[in-house]
């Protein structure tokens, strides 16, 4: 009998240590599982290392953004640097217009004095000898005055215009005011009498006119 039983347990053997063999498929899937479990583990290791750019490209980005900041830096000198120039360009522009325009007033401001002799000297000549008995004085006044009208048109042509303001507003940027006096029938504040006449070159006072102006009584 108990030979028997060994003999069984020998046969019984085998076929116990195949249903203990793993199978290749099994094998299959546990290395797969493995390989999986691996790539899970490298997946979940912090991303920072991977997203974290060589040293070179580190390098790269800054000398780019530096760069593009010294561009910046440079294109607003070069903005500014422009506007100054116009600026400069536009001021001596018109420095250049102005000394055109101005730069005879020396010159006019003489010959004002050569105008107020010729006035006087047609005014201080009495009308009632002015007659063709007479014809020496008349013929010297008529050439004063002919000499008057042409250099005022010569004034003229230049932008120098005469300021005779009898009757007109006092205005301090033209007239000169060398007295204040009541005036019956006159506005207060207004030019009653020009003692000398005044001058504006292109719109620029040259002489101011010596004048009288009315006050209140």
């Amino acid at each position: 009998m108990a030979v028997r039983c060994v003999r069984l347990a020998r046969r019984s053997l085998p076929a116990l240590s195949l249903c203990l063999r793993p199978s290749p498929r099994l094998l299959c899937t546990a290395a797969k599982q493995k390989n999986n479990g691996q790539s899970l583990e490298e997946d979940s290791r912090p991303s920072e290392q991977k997203a974290e750019p060589p040293a070179a490209d580190k390098v790269l980005l800054e000398e780019k953004g530096r760069l593009e900041e010294q561009l910046r830096e440079t294109m607003e000198k070069y903005k500014r640097a422009l506007a100054d120039t116009e600026n400069l360009r536009q001021r001596s522009q018109k420095l250049i217009e102005e000394a055109k325009l101005y730069g005879i007033q020396g010159f006019c401001k003489d010959l004002l004095e050569v105008a107020d002799i010729l006035e006087k000297a047609t005014q201080s000549v009495p009308k009632e000898e002015i007659k063709d008995e007479n014809p020496h004085l008349k013929n010297l006044y008529e050439g004063l005055v002919m000499t008057e009208v042409q250099i005022q048109k010569v004034f003229t042509k230049h932008g120098l215009l005469r300021l005779d303001p009898i009757g007109a507003k006092f205005d301090p940027y033209e007239h000169e005011a060398l007295f204040h006096a009541p005036v019956e029938g006159k506005e207060p504040g207004t030019v009653a009498l020009v003692s000398k006449v005044g001058y504006k070159l292109h719109g620029r006072t040259l002489r101011p006119a010596l004048v009288g102006v009315v006050k209140e009584a």
